[in-house]
């Protein structure tokens, strides 16, 4: 279990699992049951932001994506699920998975933000020497997004070639899937999207909302190069806008991450501590800590690399040297930087709307003597100054000199 990790009571690990940080067990959950197979139990793998709901039962083997939630209910059989920030359920009703991608933005914003921010508030090591990753958006994310929207393109495809008794290539898939989900939700209503090899049976696995998960996948991957484009720029700062530019580095491969006990490092990093440890070079556990320590002095660095990495195959550009690419995607942050600080005063605002929340109150002054009036939310007035901080730096970026 890696750090940042809340469980509630009666929860029951039957198989081996790696719970990797920011999650939160609710009470009954049955993480992995051990009588699926004549076999020893086997394992259960989840990414950062794993949240089963009460009494979740799951088998093993299972693997899940990043801030992952699911809902009450008894899973009956293996899942693999590869989109991150998705809402997983079980329609009994309709015997079928429902897979939600992108839920928490679209729908839970707030939960999702305060999230990484309770993370870093109850991070109370005395000596810091370790760096974890609290932030939903960082190289391991980014990573299962790029996948996700493959996915969803690919998946969109197929519909459209079954729908339309034709067969075709993956690429072809992939093609016909952008441009349908670039046009939105009407442009798919009548699709049945099918996700592959989620789920260990011969049910349907459903994909709700494709268009809408694949707007905020795409929108996130260039906030999070605009993000360590302008952290880099603070670092780095020099008298206009194009003479930073000029210092960006050129974009190479996209680099593989492994969530190393809440430390993010490259996998081919990870790999060479592996060997040394095999041929010798590390023989103490002193080395080995300094070479977290070194990892973590190269992170900024190399998460710039990598976003820079993600944005060329996105779009087939490099940034570097590109000013008015740069300018359009520091504009574009902006934009959903505003959207999503939006989004987290939208969703905790229906906590006082909703009717069954209020009823157990006299009156809305008796409620708001409970749990506070809306407007003194510190974590909501932290973040509407956070984005005004973000949109004044980039405006002043932006400015010409």
């Amino acid at each position: 279990i890696f750090p940042a990790h809340e469980q509630h009571h009666n929860n029951s690990f039957l198989c081996a699992a790696l719970v990797m940080g920011q999650s939160n067990m609710a009470a009954g959950a049955t993480i992995g049951s051990n009588h699926n197979s004549r076999a020893a139990d086997g394992e259960l793998i989840a990414g950062r932001g794993f949240w089963p709901g009460l009494c979740v039962s799951l088998k093993h083997n299972s693997k899940f994506a990043s801030f992952c939630i699911l809902a009450k209910g008894d899973f009956p059989a293996e899942l693999n699920i590869q989109f991150p920030f998705s809402l997983i359920s079980n329609d009994i009703t309709n015997d079928q998975l429902v897979i939600m991608p992108a839920y928490w933005f679209e729908y839970n914003m707030y939960a999702l933000a305060r999230n990484s921010w309770k993370s870093i508030a109850r991070d109370q090591r005395i000596e810091k020497i370790q760096q974890i990753e609290y932030d939903y958006l960082a190289p391991d994310t980014a990573n299962e997004i790029l996948e996700a929207s493959r996915l969803l393109a690919l998946y969109t495809g197929k519909a459209w070639y079954a729908k339309m008794n034709r067969e075709g290539s993956a690429r072809q898939y992939i093609n016909k899937g952008k441009a349908l989900l670039d046009e939105g939700e009407t442009a798919i209503e009548d699709l049945n999207i099918w996700a592959e090899n989620a789920e260990n049976t011969q049910r349907p696995v459903v994909i709700r909302k494709a268009a809408m998960a694949w707007r905020w996948y795409n929108r996130l991957l260039d906030y999070y190069t605009a993000r360590e484009i302008l952290n880099f720029f603070e670092a780095n700062p020099l008298s206009s806008l194009n003479r930073m530019v000029k210092k960006l580095p050129r974009a190479s491969r996209v680099a593989d991450w492994l969530n190393v006990g809440g430390q993010l490092v490259e996998a081919g990093t990870v790999q060479q501590w592996l060997q040394d440890i095999r041929n010798g070079k590390v023989t103490s556990w002193d080395q080995l800590h300094k070479r977290y320590q070194q990892s973590a002095s190269d992170y900024a660095r190399q998460k710039l690399a990598h976003a820079l990495a993600i944005y060329k195959q996105k779009h087939g550009e490099e940034l570097s040297g590109n000013p008015a690419a740069v300018r359009a995607l520091l504009e574009e942050a902006i934009q959903l930087r505003k959207e999503m600080a939006g989004k987290i005063l939208q969703s905790r605002e229906k906590d006082y709307q909703n009717e069954f929340r209020r009823m157990v109150y006299a009156n809305d002054d008796e409620m708001q003597v409970v749990v506070g009036k809306l407007e003194d939310n510190s974590f909501i007035i932290e973040e509407q100054k956070a984005f005004k901080q973000f949109r004044k730096k980039v405006e002043q970026l932006l400015q010409p000199n």
